[in-house]
């Protein structure tokens, strides 16, 4: 069999496990599904550039589609006029002034001589900076978390009006894979040096911190209050039900006009989704069939000899640092706009981070197809599992006495099936297809 009638093949059964949910539970939910198996999708092929391209071990994906998520907020939310009052301007002082901290101290770090001196002046400029920068800053935070905190309490977005612009989401997309893009630069520049392993746990790490910054900066995302009511790029499902124009299309092809709008809300996001999803894996595709993809190969595959061509490997991963790290955040700005809102609690590194990984593994490292089949795959497994375990151990217990301990044993492991499951599919295809489902030429 070659290779394009087995990744068809492949296709084919992922389509049927969509199709089939559709048929014996409901279009809803598969669509639902589809709908984040497309965001899945486009994070695994960020992960697939760093680590297929690279080699680079990345376990703090979760960070960046955090960033992605609060651009979101940033750009397509109204401003709070009167917080701005309060406090913004003592806010933008405080980070003029952290940002001129930090320079003075690289400043000084190369104007002054090696040794104490050195030293001494980098902690005085370092300590003083930072104490006024939280002079300035906390003052500030206080003032806007104040003002009618109960519905705001943060500086809002740049949607000026606060009118429905259902665009402004949409340009917050690029936007979050912007933002994503600086900070993994930030952390490139300090991080990339180390080893994989080492890389691995910085990533992580930093991934933790700006999450818990998320959650505890009321002023800039509401922390764990939540952002709600964000602008949508689709109609609302009442304004649908209301319109007759459309109730009267969908009564003529036999539908409610209440499952009708939920289906067409989420058709249009799916179709949105889609067309990123095939712009990226494009753009992807060209870029590894280039001589810069050659390049990053070469690099992942030999970095001393890469270097002895004269090849400049730290310059080049963090290029493709930054890059995988901008879609992540794209992904991160699609998934909080098809929630209506941020939740920073819900960002789960460890846990999503492994999704993930197992979607780009699972698919095939290196390969942009396959991280795309592993993106549907996976996440269709991952939230079908569970209730078809269910009823797999509801079959299984069928002829057992309602108090029996096996009985209620085997029901409550059933909450652990995705789990289990997951790393059955891992194991089962690193057994026998280790490159994956479909693995890289």
């Amino acid at each position: 069999m070659n290779d394009t009638l087995r990744n068809t093949q492949y296709f084919i059964i992922v389509a049927a496990l969509f199709i089939g949910t559709g048929f014996l539970e409901s279009w809803d939910l598969a669509l639902q599904i589809l709908n984040f198996s497309l965001i899945s999708a486009i994070m695994a092929l960020g992960v697939n550039l760093q680590w297929g391209y690279a080699g680079l071990f990345n376990v703090g994906i979760m960070g960046f589609v955090a960033l992605g998520g609060l651009a979101t907020v940033l750009v397509a939310m109204p401003p709070e006029p009167e917080a701005m009052a309060a406090g913004g301007l003592r806010v933008l002082l405080a980070m003029v002034i952290g940002a001129a901290t930090v320079v003075g101290a690289i400043l000084a770090w190369g104007a002054l001589p090696k040794g104490r001196v050195r030293a001494l002046g980098m902690i005085a400029i370092l300590v003083v900076g930072f104490f006024v920068f939280r002079g300035v800053f906390d003052g500030g935070v206080a003032a806007i978390e104040a003002v009618n905190p109960a519905k705001a309490g943060n500086i809002g977005g740049l949607n000026i009006g606060g009118k429905d612009w259902g665009w402004m989401t949409i340009v917050a997309w690029p936007v979050g894979g912007l933002l994503a893009a600086g900070a993994a630069w930030v952390i490139g520049k300090t991080a990339l040096g180390l080893r994989s392993d080492y890389l691995a746990i910085a990533t992580l790490g930093i991934a933790e911190i700006t999450i818990a910054i998320m959650k505890n900066e009321d002023w800039l995302s509401r922390g764990v209050k939540n952002v709600t009511g964000l602008p949508r790029p689709t109609p609302y499902e009442i304004d649908l039900q209301n319109s007759p124009a459309f109730v009267e299309r969908a009564t003529g092809l036999g539908f409610d006009p209440v499952t009708a709008s939920t289906l067409s809300v989420k058709l249009i996001y799916a179709g949105l989704f889609a067309v990123v999803l095939l712009l990226l894996f494009v753009l992807l595709q060209r870029a590894l069939k280039s001589p810069w993809g050659r390049m990053m190969r070469a690099i992942r595959d030999n970095e001393v000899a890469a270097e002895a061509m004269g090849k400049d490997v730290t310059a080049r991963h963090l290029q493709v640092f930054v890059l995988g790290s901008a879609i992540c955040g794209i992904a991160g700005a699609m998934m909080t706009t098809l929630d209506g809102q941020l939740t920073p609690g819900a960002y789960q590194p460890l846990r999503f981070t492994f999704l993930i990984w197992v979607m780009v593994i699972v698919g095939g490292s290196g390969n942009n197809l396959g991280s795309v089949l592993g993106g549907f795959l996976i996440w269709w497994l991952w939230v079908m599992v569970e209730p078809l375990g269910l009823g797999l151990m509801n079959l299984i217990t069928a002829g057992m006495p309602d108090g029996s301990w096996l009985r209620g044993h085997l029901l409550e492991s059933a909450a652990h099936m995705r789990l289990l499951t997951m790393g059955l599919v891992l194991l089962l295809v690193l057994r026998f297809s280790p490159r994956g489902l479909i693995p890289e030429k």
